[in-house]
C-alpha cells in the first residue's frame, strides 16, 4: 500500500448524478472537472480520469489514494464509480475512501444541518448532521411530517442544491453548499485516508429503477 504523507496526491470521482465529476489534489491544491451527462458515464469515466491525470503530468501509479462518491443518487452511476474505485484499489494497491453525497454537501459547515438531495417520485434523500448523536441517511417522502421525524426536534439549516421545496414545507433556513460535491469528496478522502481499512461500498437507499423484463427471464 502506498505510504500516506501529509500532502498526498489524490484522485476523486463521482458519477452518482447526471455527470462525471473528477478532482485531483496535489501539494494541497485542488482542481476539478465536471462533464454533465445523463448517460454514458461507464464509457466516459476512465478516459476522463486518464485525461485529467495527464493534464497534471501524473499517472495512476503516482496516486497516494482515491476518493469516490458512493451515493445516494443514480443506482447505475453509483455502481460505476464504486466499481471503478475498487478496481483501481486492487490494481494499484492504493487505498480508496468512499464518501456519501450527503456528507459532502455539508462537510465544511457547522451546527445542526440537514443535507437534502432530490430523489425520484416526490421523495428526497436527507441526513441530519452536527448534533450530539449520529443520524443515518434517509429516503423519505417530501412531507413536513417526514422531515420533522428526521430532524429529531432540531431546527437545522437545510443545505442542498435545491432546498426550496423543504423551505416551503418547514420554513427552516436554507443555505447553498460552499463547495462542489466533488471538491468536498476529495477533501474528506484526504482526512480519512490514514484510517481507511475497507474498500468503498455503494450507498443504495432504494431499489433500482430498472425492472426485469419477464419475457427475458
Amino acid at each position: 500500500m502506498s505510504e500516506i504523507n501529509s500532502s498526498p496526491t489524490l484522485l476523486a470521482f463521482d458519477t452518482s448524478g447526471p455527470y462525471c465529476a473528477v478532482a485531483v489534489m496535489s501539494q494541497g491544491r485542488i482542481t476539478t472537472r465536471i462533464d454533465n451527462m445523463t448517460r454514458g458515464q461507464a464509457e466516459h469515466l476512465f478516459p476522463l480520469l486518464q485525461e485529467v491525470l495527464e493534464d497534471h503530468q501524473f499517472d495512476f501509479s503516482d496516486l497516494d489514494g482515491i476518493g469516490v462518491g458512493i451515493g445516494p443518487g443514480n443506482f447505475t452511476g453509483i455502481r460505476i464509480a464504486v466499481s471503478a474505485a475498487r478496481g483501481l484499489t486492487f490494481a494499484l494497491n492504493t487505498p480508496a475512501v468512499g464518501v456519501s453525497t450527503l456528507e459532502a454537501l455539508v462537510w465544511d459547515q457547522t451546527g445542526p444541518r440537514l443535507a437534502v438531495l432530490d430523489a425520484p417520485r416526490d421523495h428526497i434523500y436527507a441526513q441530519l448532521f452536527g448534533v450530539s448523536q449520529s443520524h443515518p441517511p434517509q429516503h423519505c417522502t417530501l412531507t413536513k411530517k417526514s422531515l420533522e421525524s428526521i430532524v429529531d426536534g432540531y431546527e437545522p439549516i437545510v443545505i442542498g442544491p435545491n432546498p426550496a421545496s423543504v423551505l416551503a414545507l418547514t420554513g427552516w433556513a436554507c443555505r447553498a453548499p460552499r463547495t462542489s460535491i466533488i471538491e468536498a469528496i476529495i477533501q474528506i478522502a484526504k482526512l480519512r485516508l490514514p484510517h481507511v481499512s475497507q474498500p468503498p461500498r455503494p450507498l443504495y437507499m432504494r431499489p433500482a429503477d430498472a425492472k426485469p423484463n419477464p419475457l427475458k427471464m
